[in-house]
């Protein structure tokens, strides 16, 4: 299987390419250059794995929720690329690639009782959050719907302990870390997203069924109001 990821719903951009069980991956925090980046590493990775474009198996990326700009980019080189090879396209969402690392951290060591929340700064004095404990079975499920709401408005149903992961926990002055600092363990604010993890989840989708074709590929926005208006701000409104 040959899949190539891309994520730039944050400030951090990657692009990782899965080949024959290997991964290889750029990645940096580079606001405002993922578009600049994104390409020109495709084509390395390509170059450096000795494979066409035209070998890919399918393309990914984590389609929100995050920044506008960048969710609509990478959902759009996706469906470009993608539609340009008649390939499948996979969207995986931003917080459970937020998630993964974390999982995989408490896997290790064998914690089955401790979850994970993902939290990313939505601004406008809200968070993108999605909470993830596992199942009777062991495996890892999130906990209803990934929702977009004040951080002083967070609760967690139970007395889990959890991880938290993600800008969300320093977004306002670090208060989802107060509102919540009985439930965790510990906060890890300057985690980001990253496409080897995109691939990981992508893959895993793929062999569930769940590739579209591009042109069916959407983004998870959560919200459609980009920015405050004056008043909400509490400045003057021009007359």
């Amino acid at each position: 299987m040959k899949l190539l990821a891309l994520e730039t719903s944050t400030e951090a951009c990657s692009v990782a390419l899965h080949f024959d069980g290997r991964v290889l991956e750029r990645h940096e925090i580079a606001p405002r250059r993922h578009a600049e980046l994104t390409l020109a590493w495709v084509g390395e990775l390509l170059a450096e794995a000795g494979i066409a474009r035209t070998q890919l198996d399918a393309i990914a990326c984590s389609r929100g929720p995050g920044a506008f700009t960048g969710v609509r980019l990478a959902v759009a080189m996706v469906q470009g690329l993608a539609l340009a090879l008649d390939r499948p396209a996979i969207g995986v969402s931003t917080l459970d690639v937020l998630a993964r690392p974390a999982m995989r951290e408490l896997d290790a060591v064998g914690d089955a009782r401790t979850g994970v929340l993902a939290a990313i700064d939505a601004r406008m004095g809200e968070v993108y959050l999605a909470d993830y404990l596992r199942d009777a079975g062991g495996q890892w499920q999130r906990q209803g719907e990934e929702r977009v709401l004040a951080p002083t408005a967070v609760t967690l149903p139970d007395a889990f302990p959890r991880v938290g992961v993600g800008t969300g926990f320093a977004a306002e002055n670090a208060v989802l870390v107060k509102t919540l600092a009985a439930q965790l363990v510990r906060s890890e604010a300057e985690a980001l997203p990253r496409a080897a993890d995109v691939a990981e989840l992508a893959l895993t989708a793929f062999a569930r069924g769940e590739a579209v074709a591009p042109e069916h590929l959407q983004p998870a926005y959560l919200r459609n109001k980009v920015a405050l208006t004056l008043a909400e701000q509490g400045k003057p409104v021009p007359r």
